[in-house]
């Protein structure tokens, strides 16, 4: 909370960190009672691929924490993105993402979610911070 704006019903990370290799890494168990759930899909919930690209998003602040101070990051581009798993309540998703490029505000990175160690979604994510 003290990087990101997002609050309640956004904020989708219970912890979010920097590793020792200029890599970030969150997490967030799915609980079963998100919004994003309740329509999706009634009687067999499954996180939404955009809520995937949202968390990666979330976590990858982390890289850019130095940056965000009074400001707030916006998606600007997913590219390459891929769901392989789908993801259910009681799921542990843990999240990495890595700077590929930086230029002056835009920030271009490389995520992934996993679940018990299965690649659930990746993809390229590009924000701008304004």
């Amino acid at each position: 909370m003290t990087i990101l704006p997002h609050r309640e019903d956004m904020l989708l990370l219970d912890s979010a960190e920097l590793t020792g290799e200029g890599e970030a890494t969150g997490a967030y168990t799915v609980r079963g009672d998100e919004f994003f759930l309740r329509g999706h899909f009634p009687g067999n919930p499954v996180v939404p691929g955009v809520i995937l690209c949202e968390m990666i998003g979330q976590a990858a602040c982390a890289l850019m924490k130095d940056s965000l101070a009074g400001k707030t990051p916006y998606f600007t581009g997913i590219d390459k993105a891929r769901f392989r798993r789908k993801v259910v309540p009681g799921d542990v998703i843990e999240l990495r993402a890595k700077p590929l490029r930086d230029k002056g505000n835009l920030h271009v990175i490389y995520g992934e979610a996993h679940v018990g160690g299965q690649l659930c979604a990746s993809g390229e994510f590009s924000f701008m911070i304004v």
